[in-house]
């Protein structure tokens, strides 16, 4: 089925990731990037900071600005809403905003945004100022919001308020990117009906460009750091079953950074490598490093694959600008693309 569709051309896209705030109102069992006030790392990054990052990257010839952050902070804690006030905002969401069209004006950079749950004003928002948006769904399971879980005192977590921002995303037409986090609890036919909803959500949308099976990693100092992970063939299973249940166009990825045996997954329908940057470490398990790309395209070469760079939104999207981008956006991937759609000057 993938190759049917995709053929035996693997994407990445090369970017810089930009965690705007490690402040975030969610306590997450699995969590190593949100810090609480007072804690080495709690802050929020001021313009200036961004755009050295974003710099930065486009000199090493990224194309898209990955925007993470944690949710909502400033209702939760004063030390958020002061850093805002300081930067003359009163919401994370009108910040984002405002560096996402910075970065996009300044350096050429194609923001990518991971906001977190948002109302439909807030989609509308920064999709004028981005190209794609992002939410891991991670579970649909109502049982991990329950006490000892996950997402236990994690308002943004619960399963419903998560697929409503899904569903309107995709009825503002935005370009979504979503997915699961495997081994925190959830059961096998939690883990199908996860996959289930979002595929749902497409037939009704058509909004999903990819989907992430991404696996747990413990690590020291979070709740869940003696739970056990994953294994491989979970997440081989995991992928080989997303890509038989989801539409045939939705792009499959898994991180190549999170296991080392990540070369298998070509065996089980991906098509995708997700970001990989040159840069900026993934600051959501900045223990794992990124595989060198010509490393990653020599090794595919030999099972027959092709690493191809592509922009933060993909092909059929960059294909109906009128529905799916803004002008300004569609002008700047237009600048960046190649007749296919995938991104010019990508690795030989």
């Amino acid at each position: 089925m993938r190759d049917a569709h995709w053929g035996r051309v693997v994407t990445y896209s090369r970017k810089v990731f930009i965690p705007l705030t490690t402040y975030c109102r969610d306590d997450c069992g699995y969590c190593v990037f949100v810090k609480r006030p007072g804690e080495p790392g709690a802050k929020v990054m001021t313009p200036d900071e961004v755009l050295a990052v974003a710099e930065q990257g486009r000199a090493l010839g990224c194309k898209e600005a990955l925007f993470s952050l944690g949710e909502k902070p400033e209702r939760r804690y004063a030390e958020a809403r002061d850093a805002l006030a300081r930067l003359g905002f009163r919401s994370m969401t009108d910040y984002l905003a405002a560096v996402c069209e910075l970065v996009l004006s300044e350096t050429g950079l194609v923001p990518h945004v991971n906001a977190g749950t948002m109302e439909a004003g807030e989609i509308e928002r920064l999709k004028s100022v981005s190209g794609s948006m992002g939410l891991m769904l991670e579970s649909v399971s109502k049982r991990l919001c329950e006490p000892g879980g996950p997402h236990h005192a994690c308002p943004d977590k619960v399963p419903l308020q998560r697929l409503r921002t899904i569903e309107r995303a995709g009825r503002a037409a935005v370009p979504f990117t979503t997915g699961l986090l495997i081994g925190i609890g959830e059961t096998w036919r939690e883990r199908l009906e996860t996959i289930e909803a979002i595929g749902d959500l497409h037939r009704r949308f058509g909004h999903i460009q990819e989907v992430i099976v991404q696996n747990f990693r413990a690590k020291p100092g979070i709740a869940m750091a003696n739970h056990p992970e994953p294994d491989h063939d979970e997440m081989r299973r995991t992928l080989a079953v997303a890509r038989l249940m989801l539409a045939p166009e939705i792009s499959l990825q898994a991180p190549p950074n999170l296991s080392p045996r990540y070369l298998d997954y070509l065996d089980c329908g991906l098509n995708d490598w997700g970001g990989i940057s040159p840069l900026t470490a993934d600051h959501i398990n900045p223990e794992c490093a990124w595989p060198h790309l010509d490393r990653l395209a020599s090794e595919m070469a030999a099972r027959g694959f092709r690493l191809q760079e592509r922009l933060t939104v993909y092909p059929r999207y960059i294909a109906d600008p009128a529905r799916y981008l803004v002008p300004v956006i569609a002008d700047r991937l237009s600048g960046l693309a190649r007749d296919d759609g995938l991104a010019l000057q990508q690795m030989q």
